[in-house]
């Protein structure tokens, strides 16, 4: 909590702090002062520490960078932007920077088949449709899991419980997924990489699952992605096979990036 009686020098000294840290993405300091329509010389004097804004140009500033008041008060680390904890400035370098602007070379949107092997029975397999989209600079994934896959967890099979979303990160070698059910009731961590195919459209990975240690099952699993673009057709086919199966029902290739007799490492 800010301390009420900080001196004037103190919170010019602060803002100065935040401005300097606000303002350092920017290669010219001449260029941002413009657009913020501020003069360059008073610019740097609210850089150094020796001057305050009019309320009007702090409103102007508050606005341009889309943070509030209090970068007159607090560290410019604990002050969030809005109601997303991505777009706070305390993770948007963080986590923040592989959330925005992943290409769609690297992870194309459309819809995507998955398989795995099953986290309760490991001469089982499930497979799944998702759907990949982009909103502004942000990827998202959507899907839904199978009735028996619910029914096995002993969950209600509703489609609200049925349902789960995420976001997709940049990574150095490929791209990660953070997907969770409705209200945070389970989540689960994807990271995958692409692999050598004739169309080039395969993924390959593991998946983690936020539960306790239980010798009753496996809680990370390796996992293929395969892009079926727009396909509507595709996509309706592997909705309507999706569930359990064995290895039969899966292709040569999906057994071969699975490696089911192999130990996850």
């Amino acid at each position: 909590m800010a301390d009420p009686f900080r001196n004037p020098a103190e919170l010019r000294s602060m803002f100065g702090s935040n401005l300097r840290y606000l303002a350092k993405e920017y290669p010219s300091i001449s260029e941002l002062s413009r657009q913020l329509g501020i003069n360059r010389t008073q610019f740097n004097r609210y850089l150094a520490g020796e001057s305050f804004p009019r309320p009007d140009v702090l409103a102007r500033i508050c606005d341009f960078f889309d943070i509030d008041a209090r970068v007159l008060l607090e560290p410019i680390e604990t002050i969030t932007s809005g109601s997303d904890p991505l777009s706070s400035l305390f993770l948007k370098d963080f986590v923040g920077t592989g959330s925005r602007d992943l290409s769609e070379e690297t992870f194309p949107s459309g819809y995507y088949r998955f398989a795995r092997q099953s986290f309760l029975d490991a001469s089982q397999f499930v497979t799944c449709l998702v759907w990949v989209t982009r909103e502004g600079s942000n990827t998202y994934i959507r899907g839904y899991e199978t009735k028996q896959a619910l029914a096995s967890q002993g969950l209600p099979p509703t489609q609200d419980a049925r349902e789960f979303r995420g976001l997709i990160l940049q990574q150095e070698e490929g791209v990660a997924g953070v997907i969770s059910r409705r209200n945070s009731m389970t989540c689960s961590f994807t990271y995958l990489h692409r692999v050598a195919s004739f169309e080039n459209n395969f993924w390959v990975g593991y998946v983690s699952r936020t539960i306790s240690e239980t010798p009753a099952g496996e809680r990370a699993v390796r996992i293929v992605y395969e892009h079926l673009g727009r396909n509507l057709g595709a996509a309706l086919k592997v909705a309507r096979a999706s569930g359990y199966c064995d290895a039969s029902a899966l292709s040569p290739f999906d057994i071969r990036l699975l490696q089911p007799n192999q130990p996850f490492r």
